[in-house]
């Protein structure tokens, strides 16, 4: 159990930090993995270890993502009305993200590997995670790309859109939601529930729209 401790108090280190710093980098999912990943490496502890002592911890992620579905429901009358905009930006947000990482990483000249898990970055871990048969991806590298994505859009993307002046709500929160998943969600509930139920459907909608990527693509090149 004593991963599970040092995970909970880097979290809540990440937590402080957030609260004292009021900066976009003071993430505190980002603090906490860098926190755990350090007491990994100095203790020289493999991967496959920690994962085995944290699963109570990972149990957890299931009821958290169904509570994502609280906000959807007390807002079902307003994002009902505008379903059409949010089908739209978030397909198209999904889209255009695989879009991004597959020529990046093709210009970075990135291994096969990397560019077959970054097929999958979009989308949440465990969708990348389930996708990586399919895809012929390393399952914890389609995974680890899953929670950098979210995590590099949970930092990026609320001062971007700001700066392109997309202010409402919902524009945020399926831009959000789309590319940066989980994580991103989490910081899109920081702005108002309104911006955080939107990120949920961006989130969902964008494992929807990453599945059915790779099984046309897959599919036509078998």
């Amino acid at each position: 159990m004593i991963w599970v401790m040092v995970t909970l108090l880097a979290f809540a280190a990440g937590v402080l930090a957030q609260l004292r710093l009021r900066s976009p980098l003071a993430n505190p999912t980002l603090i906490g993995t860098l926190l755990v990943a350090a007491a990994l490496l100095l203790t020289r502890v493999p991967y496959d270890t920690y994962l085995h002592d944290v699963q109570p911890l990972s149990a957890l992620l299931t009821p958290a993502v169904v509570a994502l579905a609280v906000p959807l429901y007390r807002l079902r009358a307003l994002l009902a009305r505008q379903w059409r905009a949010l089908l739209l930006g978030g397909l198209t947000g999904t889209t255009l993200g695989v879009t991004v990482d597959t020529l990046l990483a093709r210009a970075l000249h990135l291994s096969p590997d990397a560019q077959r898990a970054l097929h999958t970055a979009p989308a949440t871990s465990p969708v990348a995670l389930q996708l990586a048969p399919f895809t012929h991806a390393p399952p914890a590298l389609a995974a680890t790309l899953a929670v950098l994505s979210g995590l590099i859009g949970a930092l990026i993307l609320p001062a971007l859109l700001t700066a392109l002046r997309v202010r409402h709500p919902l524009a945020r929160g399926i831009a959000i939601g789309s590319v940066a998943h989980g994580v991103g969600t989490a910081r899109a509930r920081e702005e108002s529930e309104q911006t955080g139920a939107a990120s949920s459907i961006g989130m969902g909608l964008a494992a929807l729209t990453v599945t059915l990527i790779v099984a046309v693509v897959g599919g036509s090149g078998q």
